[in-house]
């Protein structure tokens, strides 16, 4: 058909001057012999620059172009790119066709098919393209053939002008410094390996991009590289976001590097950014190996996202993190602290920040077992008071009513004073061992209270002085004249330890004198320091033995050869409760004979005024009542029945007694009672729960005065027998003396 005729009016050359798509009419050689409207607006070229020009200078197509002109009868679509006038590229698909045309054999082209459903969609694609920032390109590597995308001049800076005068090529996409390395990338693209490569771009007017390159290689037939296409992003948001966490992270080396705790910086993933050389320390691995992965391998396999998630919302979240993998198999317990990475007011990252507690907790598993046998041991002390000074009441009381008894004969009066003695004796080691047990486990408190200071040095002196005068020694006492006369302070530890030093003078002393002297060393406001000097005439200490004097236990005489008793606790003591009254103890040698005892106490200056609100312990401490008392005695040992109740009957008092605490309770209701000695620990209902309901059951006036009777003598003991209502406070064993002092402390004598 001759549709050469494009002047006609015939069918087809109104066809070929009004269609819609692309055509052209092409001589053998492939110059452009006709070309419609379409084919000239989608060139962007007038008809008549188009004439004469070789096809393969606007159309890039496949490599058998030239066999498809030899042979047009083939009409499969092929794909083409029509290089525009201005440099811009359009996708098409296109046939040959063969035509006879008047007096030449020419070849007719049906180009660019173009639906218009795929011009929108190239459009949409492209758009798309653009507001994501990408550009896409195209590499024919048998042909060594480049197509980029209008976005990718846009993204790259590639001047389409310079293709006028030379093929571009992919290196095109990077600025020169960057085509070495991007070079080594399509290498390894070419290989088998994703191309993926990010570069820096600076813009004509100085700004700064970031881009990112991916390809993917096309093979043929026989596995060979036939086309590389690929994409162009850029990625200078996300850059600037990376490079602001770096710079963060950065910020904080010197944090990091310094600090004793393991810091891991995290991306939003829960990838390790950086980490200091303490998690390097802790989990075994060198800061390089751990950077990139992620942050679960090195707790259990916890997920890390989850936990970051909750950390949000629960401040409890991190407490999952409590342990850190080590790459040996091993963990530090660790205590951990999430902290968000903020920058711009967004949220890019995390810090973990884990504290090694292994030995925290080793020390705190240590400490409570520690508690435990303290524990365990006061329990054991308890039981142990109570079992010993029970049979020691017996004795003891037993012993003091004997000796009051007429009868005796002068042999029989001192083998009961030996028993007294010995008893005694037994008493003190075992009070000492206790005290020595509370104040060594913390338990001791000082009680401030106003005294005085003369009057604690002279009842001191008095009880010591009749032990004193059997071996004729001389005993005296000294007061500097600016110590004050009234002082608060702790003033039966301070006789403690005056009875302590005082009693070891005179036990080491057989001949000459004791002096006890008293100075102020120093004042500060209402405190006062005092200094102690206890000096006597005895066998004195060695020089090489001083520093284990004040230790527990420790005897100066070997245990085979020594001559003095005791438990050589009494100095260890001392030591402990002068250091609690913000003093010092030790020992001053001179030339002189025996020893000289010196020691530092801090007491407040300023008497304690009395609080009004405060009341006095017990229901009769003001009102004492007349002898003759009706008493009743609760007691379930049978020893220590005996030795109370005739006790208080040769005292000239009625006595009854029961066993248990329910028979306390129904006697103080049934009958009026003066005065009740009550042991604490009953059978049946203890001596405090019933205490508290007889206290509770009677009104105050009709109430008996309630005295604890126990073997218990550990710190807080008094304290809940007062607490429970009782009135006073006994501890076993007991002598005549104490039962009567503390009866006329509620009666008249």
């Amino acid at each position: 058909m001759a549709l050469f005729e494009v002047n006609g009016e015939s069918p087809a050359s109104l066809f070929f001057q009004r269609s819609s798509h692309g055509m052209a009419f092409l001589s053998p050689d492939g110059r452009i012999l006709e070309a419609n409207p379409a084919f000239c607006s989608m060139l962007g070229s007038a008809r008549e620059t188009l004439l004469s020009t070789p096809i393969d200078k606007i159309i890039g197509t496949e490599k058998d172009w030239a066999i498809r002109l030899e042979n047009p009868s083939d009409q499969t679509d092929i794909d083409v790119r029509i290089i525009r006038n201005d440099g811009s590229i359009l996708l098409g698909s296109a046939n040959l066709l063969a035509s006879e045309t008047a007096g030449e054999d020419a070849r007719s082209c049906r180009m660019l098919e173009i639906m218009k459903e795929r011009k929108k969609n190239d459009e949409l694609i492209a758009e798309v393209f653009r507001i994501a920032s990408i550009g896409s390109w195209e590499w024919e590597i048998q042909d060594d053939e480049i197509w980029f995308s209008d976005q990718i001049q846009t993204l790259c800076d590639v001047d389409a002008s310079e293709w006028g005068r030379r093929s571009p090529g992919l290196l095109d996409l990077v600025p020169p410094e960057s085509r070495p390395s991007f070079q080594e990338a399509i290498d390894l693209a070419l290989k088998g390996n994703p191309l993926d490569f990010e570069f820096r771009n600076q813009k004509p007017d100085g700004s700064v991009h970031y881009l990112h390159v991916r390809g993917l290689v096309s093979y043929a037939a026989g596995g060979k590289p036939r086309k590389l296409h690929g994409t162009v992003q850029d990625i200078t948001d996300r850059k600037k976001v990376e490079l602001k966490l770096l710079e963060t992270v950065e910020r904080y080396t010197s944090l990091k590097k310094f600090n004793h705790d393991a810091i891991f910086s995290l991306d939003l993933n829960g990838n390790i950014i950086n980490s200091n050389a303490v998690a390097q320390e802790m989990t075994g691995y060198p800061i390089q190996e751990m950077a990139g992965k992620n942050f679960s391998l090195y707790i259990g396999g916890q997920d890390i996202l989850d936990i970051l998630a909750a950390s949000k919302h629960d401040v409890n979240a991190e407490k999952r993190i409590d342990k850190i993998e080590h790459r040996n198999g091993s963990y530090a317990e660790v205590l951990t602290t999430i902290a968000p990475i903020i920058i711009h007011d967004e949220s890019v990252g995390y810090y973990i920040i884990s504290k090694d507690i292994t030995e925290q907790k080793k020390l705190i598993i240590a400490k409570e077992a520690a508690e435990s046998t303290n524990q365990a041991k006061s329990e054991f002390l308890a039981m142990m008071s109570h079992e010993i000074r029970t049979p020691m009441n017996g004795v003891i009381g037993m012993t003091d009513l004997l000796l009051e008894t007429t009868a005796l004969d002068a042999p029989h009066r001192e083998y009961l004073e030996v028993i007294k003695k010995s008893g005694e004796t037994l008493l003190s080691i075992i009070n000492d061992i206790l005290d020595f047990s509370k104040i060594d486990s913390g338990k001791t408190e000082l009680i401030e209270e106003e005294f005085d200071l003369r009057a604690c040095i002279f009842e001191t002196v008095d009880l010591l002085a009749p032990k004193a005068q059997e071996k004729k020694l001389d005993m005296s006492f000294s007061l500097s004249p600016n110590i004050p006369s009234k002082l608060v302070g702790d003033s039966t530890r301070l006789k403690q330890v005056l009875m302590n030093l005082i009693g070891n003078s005179i036990k080491f002393t057989h001949s000459g004198s004791i002096s006890v002297a008293v100075k102020q060393l120093a004042r500060h406001e209402d405190q006062a320091m005092l200094k102690f000097i206890i000096k006597d005439t005895g066998i004195g200490i060695p020089r090489e033995k001083s520093e284990q004097l004040f230790q527990p236990f420790y005897q100066l005489d070997n245990f085979m050869t020594r001559r003095s008793e005791g438990t050589g606790l009494g100095l260890a003591i001392s030591k402990k409760l002068v250091n609690l009254m913000g003093g010092d103890i030790w020992i001053e040698h001179t030339e002189e004979p025996g020893s000289t005892f010196v020691f530092t106490v801090i007491m407040h200056e300023k008497p304690r005024v009395p609080n009004p609100s405060e009341t006095v312990s017990g229901s009769f401490a003001t009102e004492k009542k007349p002898r003759g008392l009706n008493i009743l005695v609760a007691e379930d040992n049978r020893i220590n029945q005996l030795v109370l109740i005739k006790m208080l009957e040769n005292q000239g008092h009625r006595v009854q007694f029961v066993e248990d605490g329910n028979e306390a309770i129904e006697a103080a209701l049934t009958e009026r009672f003066d005065l009740i000695f009550m042991d604490v620990h009953l059978p049946g209902m203890n001596g405090l729960e019933a205490t508290a309901l007889i206290k509770d059951a009677l009104k105050p006036e009709e109430c008996p005065v309630i005295i604890a009777v126990t073997a218990n003598a550990l710190k807080g003991d008094r304290e809940k027998c007062l607490a429970s209502g009782m009135d006073e406070y006994l501890s076993k064993p007991i002598t005549s003396k104490v039962v009567q002092d503390m009866v006329n402390k509620f009666f008249e004598t």
